[in-house]
């Protein structure tokens, strides 16, 4: 995998619409910058890497507090 992946690369890797890619950007959920004359968006895998990770952290505590284990 390239250091840096475009918004399309990434929209691909998590199977979603670029324009839901974008909005991740936007939001600052996922760090992203601009580069060129085109102000194209470009991801550093690193921090792809860790966003995954972070949204599975996240999914593993909402799980967790929707079912807590029994005490004992």
């Amino acid at each position: 995998m390239p250091r840096f992946l475009t918004l399309a690369d990434v929209a691909e890797q998590l199977q979603i619409s670029a324009a839901a890619c974008y909005a991740l950007v936007h939001s600052g959920e996922l760090p992203a910058f601009q580069i060129g004359g085109r102000g194209q968006w470009r991801v550093d895998e690193a921090k792809f890497e860790q966003f995954i990770e972070d949204r599975h952290a996240a999914a593993r505590a909402m799980l967790a507090a929707e079912n807590p284990t029994p005490a004992g």
